[in-house]
């Protein structure tokens, strides 16, 4: 796990969130309606606003080759390089990440595929930016292998831009690589649960929500999530508790949020179901996904139905 992600699940100390007691109950409910957020829920409250379409994404990135040209230019690059031994993606590895090769780092196509399909295509916002691109393709693939890009989502590309692949254009602000696994054991453990069962409830709920259909970051549900994920490790302990107390997640729903005035804020309601008597137990938090970086706004707490 890179240095960098030492960060990727945090508390958010320093955001605001407001400091309330586990007997907080939503004050939301009441008149959401039980409606599941569309990806458009929310915006006509929401007058500050912008039409910008933010990404907040994981999967994996990629190289593709822009055009012939280019192709041709890589192979004579690779046939003068010290590659033996190597497979393919260490040879590319050894190629992008050498200083000499810096313009092929900028003639190939970087793309984001989800679950496994092609996304995005990214494209830095700052030619410095192409470093987070090459430290993003690891020389040996793992399992659990996940890259967050952050930022803009552009038009579709042009059939030119590479090699005929008509994706959106994304102008990346930021590019964090992880492994779930590691990821996974760097989340702090509740109090006397033994570790093979925490670790293994917190998998399957970052597999759960990595595999959610057409989970590509760019609506309120999806970036919600996709931050609450990475960036909150409450939610894991509330899994692997749940668990404990032989109580399935049974659902994970997000809501437009009442406090939407000014900013698009959302509740995340996580569901768990008894196994044996079927009594259903919810808690949410809120998270403003306004802007380009969505925030906690509220900590987990019980949520109530009325």
């Amino acid at each position: 796990m890179q240095e960098h992600n030492e960060n990727v699940i945090e508390q958010a100390a320093s955001q605001p969130v407001e400091e309330k007691g586990n007997s907080e109950v939503s004050s939301d409910s009441a008149s959401d309606g039980g409606a599941t957020l569309s990806p458009s829920a929310g915006k006509q409250s929401c007058s500050a606003c912008s039409d910008t379409s933010y990404v907040y994404a994981l999967g994996k990135v990629e190289t593709r080759i822009s055009s012939l040209s280019v192709e041709k230019e890589f192979a004579q690059v690779i046939a003068r390089t010290n590659t033996e031994g190597m497979t393919d993606k260490q040879a590319l590895h050894a190629v992008l990440s050498d200083p000499q090769n810096r313009y092929l780092v900028r003639e190939v196509c970087w793309v984001l595929t989800v679950e496994g399909l092609e996304t995005y295509i990214l494209q830095p916002n700052d030619p410095n930016d192409y470093t987070m691109l090459v430290e993003a393709v690891r020389p040996v693939s793992g399992r659990g292998d996940v890259d967050i890009v952050i930022g803009k989502r552009g038009p579709i590309a042009s059939p030119n831009l590479c090699n005929g692949l008509m994706v959106p254009v994304v102008t990346i602000d930021q590019v964090y690589s992880f492994d779930s696994d590691a990821l996974v054991k760097s989340i702090p453990r509740p109090k006397g649960m033994k570790v093979e069962q925490f670790e293994a409830s917190a998998l399957d709920l970052f597999d759960r929500i990595m595999q959610m259909a057409d989970n590509a970051g760019t609506t309120d549900e999806h970036r919600a999530l996709n931050y609450l994920v990475v960036r909150y490790d409450a939610i894991y302990a509330k899994v692997a508790e749940a668990h404990e107390r032989n109580f399935a997640l049974t659902g994970v729903d997000v809501r437009a949020s009442r406090l939407s005035n000014t900013r698009r804020i959302v509740q995340v309601i996580f569901s768990f179901t008894d196994r044996k008597t079927d009594v259903i137990e919810k808690f949410f938090v809120r998270v403003d996904i306004t802007e380009k970086f969505p925030f906690l706004v509220t900590k987990l707490s019980p949520y109530y139905d009325r």
